[in-house]
């Protein structure tokens, strides 16, 4: 079994969920709810690796508060 993170945020023109996995080239996709976006986003990921173990590009390390101004 191998986790992964997935990056998500929600399109303002859309109002879709929209998710990709960063550095694992093609896995990403969108969904209604979180719960749609998960399972769509577990179901790339299983096709993905129907042709093996990939090997990500990058590797997700964190999440950064930047404070700018005043």
């Amino acid at each position: 079994m191998k986790i992964y993170t997935a990056v998500v945020e929600k399109c303002p023109d859309t109002n879709l969920y929209v998710g990709y996995i960063p550095g694992f080239s093609g896995a990403h996709s969108q969904g209604k709810t979180l719960d749609e976006l998960h399972n769509n986003l577990k179901e790339v990921i299983q096709m993905l690796m129907e042709d093996g173990e990939p090997s990500l590009e990058t590797e997700f390390v964190g999440i950064q508060n930047i404070t700018v101004g005043a």
